[in-house]
């Protein structure tokens, strides 16, 4: 990605000046973010103070707020702002003006954020922004952080929105990383998301260098909204940044978290992006773009997180066959497979791409015919699995679980089609055995995050990706090969004589207690399977074909299993000869194994 380093020297000078000792270091982000977002909007709206403030003083009372509300706007209009704004500040504050009555800077601050319009409002107090002021206020530090913040140059005509975006990411980085031991919940590394961001793109040069494309990018489980904008910061800032012809890009994304909604507003709102595509909301319950479609979406939804409290409206949404969750339901400790339908439910019928983090759970739980197990079917099934990637341990800052990326494409190419690649990227670098791997070890641990995805590894992984050939950390299979039959194997009952139980109808009695199951891969034939691997060693069963269900995972291990034969004896024993035993009780041990290995 971009090297891009925005000067964010700020964030430790106020940090150092006016906030250490009274917030924690976890807590720096709580006051920076919302501080900064208000910085900006005011710096922005310095030229148009006095018009809007006018415009407010002459329509306030003669028209209704929904109406008063688009004249506002309008007066945001300037020449440094030729389209207006979405915001706006009716008080008779700024920032600045703030600090010439140190004795009442409390009271005029509450009247200064009151001034901003509703969209603002809701920012700020998604923010909690609250409980910030009252602890500045009550260790007397509002007024030093006012100051402190206007000293930071925030005007357009020094920092343009692209740049303020990478300010705002940065200072979102920041944050994050120094409270690591919750950042997992509502933050992906910036390696993993350039590794999903890179793989997505890595076809898509063409198509979006075409005249007049616009497209979309969407996150249900959106954070602060760092994938989405570092995917459209890829678009224009590397993959087409020379080209002639560049795409329109229009990011979305709900969270239902209030404090990370409120960053990724903030973002789109002081970067010139429409804010009103950032909402906040359970994706699950309440989805706000439900008939809204998306050509890229990324996400990292929670891993092992209970959807009890909304069972019964996904339950009632998957008896419609219109509904997303229409093709299973998993089980309701883990909502992950909910997403990924979610998701698939946004898809553009002209082609949509799909990339979203798990952990392993998604890849097999389940038996067949159950929920989890109908979902692999019907994603697998429609041919829209085109990759996963089984990532290295330790890259994420609260767990250190096996995690794994699923690329999903509605519009396959041809080489592609009926097929999935996997991809093993947990492999570490070990110098010493010549392995390469595809991470190492981070300089400090932050959290759980131990390692990291350097760029060439990622470079490494995309080749490995767009060759779609087989290797050593490559695999490629057919869609059936994840299919498998799942048969019940019976065997008679015997009584205390040795003769088989039969029942009232004359029909064997099956014996319960031996009752086993088989899975056979869809691509054998169950007779045959059965005659060849389970009647030579119990001769009398049978299969209960009205049993038989079918099912699909996604094994890793099994995929990528190597046999590694047992070492022959010779080759023991010659490592036996070189040893030097000190005392003579080990000479005897070695007599003895050198006279076992003949």
């Amino acid at each position: 990605m971009s090297n891009n380093k925005p000067d964010v020297k700020f964030i430790f000078e106020i940090t150092d000046k006016v906030l250490w000792n009274t917030f924690r270091k976890n807590e720096i982000g709580d006051v920076l973010l919302p501080f900064v977002v208000i910085r900006r909007l005011d710096c922005i709206l310095e030229p148009v103070n006095a018009k809007v403030r006018a415009a407010y003083e002459n329509f306030k009372d003669k028209v209704g707020e929904d109406k008063l509300e688009p004249i506002l706007r309008k007066a945001t209009i300037h020449p440094s702002l030729p389209k207006g704004v979405q915001f706006y500040n009716t008080s008779r504050h700024t920032l600045e003006s703030l600090k010439e009555n140190p004795k009442t800077v409390e009271m005029d601050f509450n009247n200064y954020l009151n001034g901003f319009n509703a969209e603002v409002k809701d920012i700020i107090d998604n923010f909690q922004f609250d409980k910030v002021v009252a602890r500045l206020v009550k260790n007397k530090l509002l007024y030093q952080m006012i100051d402190a913040i206007c000293k930071v140059p925030l005007h357009l005509n020094k920092v343009d929105n692209h740049n303020m975006g990478y300010i705002f990411e940065e200072l979102i980085r920041i944050s994050n990383e120094q409270s690591n031991e919750t950042a997992g919940e509502h933050f992906t590394p910036r390696d993993v998301i350039e590794l999903m961001i890179k793989i997505v793109f890595s076809t898509e040069k063409e198509e979006l260098t075409k005249p007049g494309i616009i497209r979309t990018i969407y996150d249900p489980a959106l954070g602060t909204g760092g994938m989405i904008n570092l995917a459209k910061n890829y678009i224009i800032d590397e993959l087409c940044k020379d080209e002639k012809n560049k795409p329109v890009i229009r990011t979305y994304g709900q969270e239902i978290n209030e404090q990370s909604y409120a960053i990724a507003k903030s973002e789109a709102l002081i970067t010139g992006e429409n804010a009103d595509n950032i909402r906040h909301g359970n994706s699950f319950t309440e989805d706000r773009f439900p008939d809204k479609n998306f050509h890229y979406m990324f996400a990292n939804p929670p891993y092992g997180v209970t959807w009890v409290k909304d069972a019964k409206f996904i339950q009632n949404e998957s008896a419609n066959p219109a509904g997303r969750f229409y093709a299973g339901l998993p089980g309701t400790s883990d909502g992950q497979l909910l997403f990924l339908q979610h998701m698939i439910s946004k898809m553009e019928n002209e082609g949509s791409k799909i990339a979203v983090v798990t952990n392993g759970a998604p890849l097999f739980t389940g038996n067949a015919g159950g929920g989890e197990s109908d979902i692999r079917k019907w994603i697998i099934s429609n041919d829209w699995l085109e990759c996963i990637i089984a990532l290295p341990r330790d890259l994420f800052y609260n767990t250190g679980i096996n995690t794994f990326i699923w690329f999903l494409n509605n519009k396959k190419p041809k080489h592609r089609k009926g097929k999935v690649q996997l991809i093993n990227a947990n492999v570490p670098e070990d110098k010493d055995n010549g392995i390469d791997g595809f991470c190492h070890g981070e300089k400090r641990s932050l959290g759980n995050k131990r390692n990291k995805i350097e760029s060439s590894h990622i470079e490494k992984l995309v080749e490995i990706f767009t060759n779609f050939t087989e290797g050593p950390y490559s695999k490629i299979y057919s869609n059936n090969d994840f299919g498998y039959y799942q048969i019940t194997v019976e065997q008679p009952e015997y009584d205390e004589n040795g003769n088989i139980v039969k029942d009232k109808k004359g029909n064997v009695k099956p014996d319960t207690k031996k009752r086993d199951k088989e899975n056979v891969p869809l691509v054998e034939d169950i007779e045959v399977y059965f005659q060849n691997e389970v009647l030579p060693h119990v001769p009398d069963a049978w299969i209960d074909f009205e049993k038989t269900r079918i099912g699909y995972e996604i094994n890793f291990a099994k995929f990528f299993y190597e046999y590694k034969g047992l070492r022959s004896s010779t080759e023991i024993k010659s490592e036996i000869e070189v040893l030097e035993f000190g005392s003579d009780d080990n000479k005897g041990i070695t007599e003895l194994l050198k006279e076992l290995l003949g």
